[in-house]
C-alpha cells in the first residue's frame, strides 16, 4: 500500500471508529455539490413512507440510567463528550414531530429508550411508558406514521453491568421488556423493530482488514474496566464493547425472543429487522471473498430476518470496495463527507438490490444520510439517493418507505455533537429548531410522491 493509501486508510478507520463511539474525529471541510444529470421522473405508489429518523439517546437528553451516559462520563472514555441534554426531544417531542408533518413528511422512527422504561431490573415505570405513549398520540394527531425501534444500541446500566448482551439471560430480558412496552403502546404501534443494526460491529470488525485492530483496543478495555468498577460488579458489556462473538449471540436469540413475545401479544404489529450495510464492490476481490465479507457483515442477520421478520430496514451510507483480503480506503481523489466516508449517495441501491437477492420480505431505508456542514451536500445526496430507490422499484423491488437519517443535528456517540447530519440544525443553547433547504427538499418530494431520477 502507498503513502496516498495509508493516509486514506487511516482516516477511514478513525471516522469508521468515530462513528461507532470509539474515539473523535476531525471533520473535513464541506464539499462543493456536482452538476446534476439528466432525469426521467418515477412517481412512487400511494401510501410510500416518507420521513426522517432519530434515536432516543441522541435527541432526548439526560438519559443518566444508561449504559452510554456511564461511559460517557468516567474516565478514561472513548467519546468526545457527553450527550448532556442532547436535543431535548424527551421535553420538545411534540414540536418536532409536528415540524415532521409541516415539512411534508409522513413518518417518523423514534426509539423507545429501555434504561427510562425499566431503570432497574424488573422494576417497570408506567410514567417513562405513558410518556411514549404521549409521543405515539402526537404521531396520530399530525397524521404521523410511527416506526418505533425497541432499542437503539443503549441499555439499562444494570444490564450492561450483568453481562449486556453476553450473559445467559439477556434474551429473556429482552422479550420480558418487548413485551412491557407492547402490552402498555401496542395498539398505537404497526411498525416497530427490535434492534437498530445490530450486526454493525461485525460490519466494521470482523472482517480481515486494518479495522480489527481497534475492537477490544487498550483504552476501551481501561473504560470497560473502569465502568465494572463504578457499576459495583466488576464487569460491563454494552453495545460493540464486548466480545463481538458473544453479543451477536445474544442478540441474534434476544431478536427471536422478542420477535415471537411481540406477535403473541399483538399479531398486528409488524416486527422488522435493521441491517447496516455498505454497497460492497469488489476491487480485486474474488467471488469467495465477496461471499465471506458478506458472511461476515450480514449473513447471520439476513438468515434470521427470512424467518423472524416481518420486513427488513436497510441502513447504508457510502460503499466498500473490497480487495484481494481486505477492505480498501477511498480512492484517491475520492469525494468524501464529513464523517471522512466516501460520498456516494448510489450506495443505498446497490445495498437493496444485494439484499433483495437474499430475502424475500419488504424493505424500508430506515437509515440513509450524510453528515456535512454544507447542506448543497445534503441536497444533492438525498436526490441521488432517493434517484437509486426509485431505480430499484422499477425493477420490481417491494420498497415501502424511505426514512433520512437524521431529523436532527444531535449527539453522535464517539464525535459527540461535532458532525450535523440532520435536515434540522438545533441551536443547543437555545434547543431553537431551523428546517434545512434539505429538509424543504425532501418534504417537496414527499408531497409529490415522485421524483425526477438521476442517471446512475
Amino acid at each position: 500500500m502507498n503513502d496516498s493509501n495509508h493516509r486514506h486508510s487511516a482516516e477511514r478507520r478513525r471516522a469508521l471508529l468515530a462513528g461507532a463511539g470509539l474515539l473523535g474525529a476531525t471533520l473535513l471541510p464541506p464539499v462543493a455539490a456536482a452538476a446534476q444529470p439528466a432525469s426521467s421522473k418515477f412517481s412512487f405508489p400511494r401510501g410510500f413512507l416518507w420521513g426522517a429518523a432519530v434515536a432516543g439517546h441522541q435527541v432526548e437528553g439526560q438519559n443518566t440510567n444508561s449504559d452510554a451516559w456511564l461511559l460517557e462520563t468516567i474516565e478514561p472514555t472513548t467519546f468526545a463528550e457527553p450527550s448532556g441534554d442532547a436535543c431535548d426531544h424527551y421535553r420538545l417531542y411534540a414540536q418536532d414531530i409536528a415540524m415532521v408533518a409541516a415539512l411534508g413528511l409522513n413518518t417518523f422512527r423514534f426509539s423507545v429508550e429501555w434504561s427510562r422504561v425499566e431503570p432497574e431490573n424488573g422494576m417497570f415505570s408506567d410514567a417513562a411508558l405513558a410518556h411514549y405513549r404521549d409521543v405515539l398520540e402526537a404521531c396520530r394527531k399530525q397524521k404521523i406514521t410511527p416506526v418505533v425501534s425497541y432499542n437503539h444500541f443503549t441499555t439499562p446500566r444494570w444490564f450492561a453491568a450483568s453481562g449486556g448482551w453476553e450473559g445467559t439471560d439477556a434474551p429473556r430480558l429482552f422479550a420480558r421488556y418487548c413485551a412491557r412496552v407492547t402490552e402498555a403502546l401496542g395498539d398505537l404501534m404497526d411498525l416497530t423493530t427490535t434492534f437498530n443494526e445490530p450486526n454493525l460491529a461485525k460490519l466494521l470488525f470482523g472482517f480481515p482488514g486494518p479495522l480489527q485492530q481497534f475492537s477490544g483496543n487498550p483504552k476501551e478495555k481501561a473504560m470497560l474496566a473502569r465502568a465494572g468498577e463504578v457499576a459495583g460488579t466488576g464487569r460491563f458489556s454494552a453495545w460493540m464493547y464486548g466480545d463481538l462473538d458473544k453479543i451477536q449471540a445474544g442478540q441474534l436469540a434476544a431478536h427471536g425472543a422478542a420477535y415471537e413475545a411481540i406477535h403473541r401479544i399483538n399479531p398486528q404489529i409488524k416486527v422488522g429487522l435493521t441491517i447496516a450495510m455498505a454497497d460492497d464492490q469488489a476491487a480485486g476481490a474474488s467471488a469467495e471473498t465477496m461471499a465471506r465479507r458478506r458472511d461476515i457483515a450480514y449473513g447471520p442477520w439476513l438468515a434470521l430476518a427470512a424467518t423472524h421478520a416481518d420486513f427488513v430496514g436497510v441502513q447504508c451510507y457510502t460503499r466498500a470496495r473490497i480487495g484481494a483480503d481486505a477492505e480498501l480506503p477511498p480512492p484517491d481523489g475520492a469525494r468524501l463527507t464529513d464523517m471522512r466516508y466516501e460520498f456516494y449517495p448510489q450506495a443505498i441501491e446497490g445495498a437493496l438490490r444485494y439484499a433483495a437477492s437474499r430475502v424475500q420480505k419488504p424493505f424500508y431505508v430506515t437509515e440513509n444520510g450524510i453528515a456535512s456542514m454544507d447542506d448543497a451536500n445534503r441536497q444533492e445526496y438525498i436526490r441521488g439517493a432517493v434517484s437509486g430507490v426509485a431505480r430499484c422499484m422499477r425493477d420490481g423491488i417491494d420498497v415501502r418507505g424511505y426514512l433520512h437519517w437524521s431529523l436532527l443535528d444531535n449527539y453522535e456517540w464517539g464525535f459527540g455533537y461535532g458532525p450535523h447530519f440532520g435536515l434540522v440544525s438545533v441551536d443547543r443553547k437555545t434547543q431553537k429548531r431551523t428546517p434545512k433547504a434539505s429538509a424543504r427538499l425532501l418534504g417537496t418530494i414527499a408531497r409529490q410522491n415522485a421524483i425526477a431520477i438521476e442517471k446512475a
